[in-house]
């Protein structure tokens, strides 16, 4: 899934946090729905302009930010 084609981070709109692309909808808020049990059909039915593909990229958007990276570090 490429998440550019459903996540955009733009400063003019929601403060720059990331939204589903094309609404004032944020990632954080589709999240925190589905943490606190709230179905994808349910979230379609109350933020309508929010397609299965834009809640499963929200998903993927928190996986891709909770990985651990390791720098390197020179000693």
């Amino acid at each position: 899934m490429n998440l550019s084609n459903y996540i955009s981070v733009d400063p003019a709109v929601c403060h720059g946090k990331a939204c589903i692309k094309g609404t004032r909808v944020m990632v954080s808020v589709i999240l925190d729905n589905l943490a606190a049990g709230v179905s994808p059909q349910e979230i379609q039915k109350n933020y309508p302009s929010v397609s299965g593909d834009g809640i499963r990229a929200a998903i993927a958007y928190a996986a891709e930010l909770s990985h651990e990276r390791v720098i390197a570090v020179p000693a």
